[in-house]
């Protein structure tokens, strides 16, 4: 492991503040970049606010972009932090959209479920869930098949703001005990707001602490 990945651990925004650029986009296994730097992978449903959270994440406003249209974002987008890359960030496509064509669906599945199986380098997947609603049956299907294929998760709660304290303690809550339920999963949450930014140092750790096991 790069010893500036190391250090940054003590550090994170020190990692997050450098160069953080896109490397390209794969719609198919085969357009995959090489595999040479650990991937850190951002999974959940359409509209979860997957783009702002990594924009967040990485300080900038528009690296990852977000779509008014749910369910458009088809191919694993790729960014590279650092210069040279220490560790890649991975938008997947999000899932979950119930009005995309039948045909559309099942080829965001098969590139997810064979890029999230094949990835020697991939450290682990933070699927992102929505407080507003909890976790919903199609992010427990996400979750089974992470734990069958015994890949690393994390969950992380977004557009906390939009909640009350109350009712966050209990999305909290209800989250940590489904949890339990999965094999693969951290046992730990990620609680964030990306508008806000609230929660957004300590996902920065935590993806670093992914990026160094």
């Amino acid at each position: 492991m790069s010893a500036d990945v190391i250090a940054g651990i003590a550090e994170p925004n020190r990692i997050f503040s450098g160069p953080v650029t896109f490397l390209k986009s794969a719609p198919k296994l085969e357009f995959l970049p090489d595999p040479t730097v650990p991937e850190i992978a951002f999974a959940g449903r359409s509209n979860v606010g997957k783009s702002s959270l990594i924009n967040a994440l990485v300080n900038r406003n528009n690296l990852a972009r977000a779509s008014n249209t749910p369910g458009r974002t088809q191919e694993l987008n790729f960014f590279d932090v650092g210069e040279p890359a220490l560790f890649r960030i991975v938008d997947m496509p999000g899932y979950g959209y119930a009005k995309a064509p039948i045909k559309t669906v099942q080829q965001w599945r098969y590139l997810i479920n064979d890029y999230l199986r094949g990835r020697a380098v991939l450290k682990r997947v933070f699927v992102l869930i929505d407080s507003r609603h909890g976790i919903k049956e199609v992010d427990h299907e996400i979750m089974k098949m992470l734990d069958a294929a015994a890949i690393s998760y994390r969950i992380v709660l977004t557009k906390t703001d939009k909640i009350k304290a109350s009712e966050r303690e209990a999305v909290e809550a209800d989250t940590m005990a489904k949890l339990r339920k999965h094999v693969a999963a951290y046992p730990k949450l990620s609680v964030t707001s990306a508008e806000k930014r609230g929660g957004i140092d300590e996902l920065r750790a935590a993806v670093l602490e992914a990026v160094a096991s």
